[in-house]
């Protein structure tokens, strides 16, 4: 067999697809679930919200599972739970690891990439955003109908051309508008970090077609289109991002911002995921 024709390992998103089949077995065994109907991730301040989004029934750390590592942003659990939802198996991840937190992209998709491996073809993920519109309120939720990523990374690697016209479900988004007829859609531009951004920055994102401002949600919904799952996106206005220029910002504020309303957030999610 000549060099050009040899079979090379596979690598990037295989490897990453296989060590995700690992844990996803590795979670049904602990749980003792045949399959998952749905998973969440519960991004910054949202670890109450884990108590009203369903009944659980086991919880587990996240890092006893292959390829977990726990997060270390404030704000964020390394509990999983294993949840009902009327008749529906739901895992739930308390919390999420970031780019700034030195990891690669395919170790951020990594729990996406987990859930739907253990079953799961309906993704809800959750996190806080900073508001670039006058008419997002702190502490409203806002569903996401896209987002820009500009962190410059990908959680797929090799021709894996996916689509992402309809990367957030309209069918989702108009189940949870079914449930709240008051939520407002918008656009989250997903960053590198840690730091915040300047105010030319802050501009740039504004006449880009970005409402919200915040690190996550962009490569989690890559990996979970690619899987071919469908992705519910709700960010929760956690400060205004335009303020904060004039106004240093306060993480232990954003984050209560949050943590008040995490009870109602899990009732929100459970009515929607009942129908999904």
């Amino acid at each position: 067999m000549s060099e050009s024709t040899q079979v090379r390992p596979t690598t990037g998103t295989a490897q990453a697809k296989r060590l995700a089949a690992q844990a996803a077995d590795e979670l049904k065994a602990r749980t003792g679930a045949d399959s998952y109907d749905a998973m969440v991730i519960l991004g910054s301040g949202w670890a109450g919200a884990a108590d009203t989004l369903g009944v659980a029934d086991i919880e587990l750390d996240m890092t006893e599972l292959p390829g977990f590592v726990a997060p270390t942003a404030l704000g964020h659990q390394t509990k999983v739970r294993s949840t009902w939802v009327d008749s529906k198996r739901v895992v739930v991840f308390c919390g999420r690891t970031h780019l700034y937190e030195e990891h690669d992209p395919m170790r951020i998709a990594h729990a996406v990439r987990t859930g739907i491996a253990a079953g799961a073809s309906t993704v809800v993920l959750t996190g806080a955003a900073g508001s670039l519109r006058a008419d997002f309120a702190v502490g409203q939720p806002i569903v996401l109908r896209d987002h820009i990523n500009l962190t410059a990374t990908s959680p797929l690697a090799g021709p894996d051309f996916v689509d992402l016209t309809a990367a957030y479900s309209p069918r989702l988004r108009r189940i949870v508008a079914d449930v709240d007829p008051s939520l407002a859609e918008g656009v989250y531009a997903s960053l590198l970090g840690p730091q915040f951004q300047t105010p030319a920055e802050l501009g740039m994102l504004r006449n880009a077609g970005a409402d919200l401002v915040g690190r996550s949600f962009a490569l989690e919904t890559i990996a979970a289109v690619e899987m071919g799952a469908e992705v519910l996106g709700v960010a929760v206005v956690s400060n205004d991002a335009v303020g904060a220029v004039f106004e240093p910002f306060d993480t232990l504020r954003a984050l209560d911002v949050i943590q008040q309303r995490a009870q109602r957030l899990g009732s929100l999610l459970n009515a929607t995921l009942a129908l999904a």
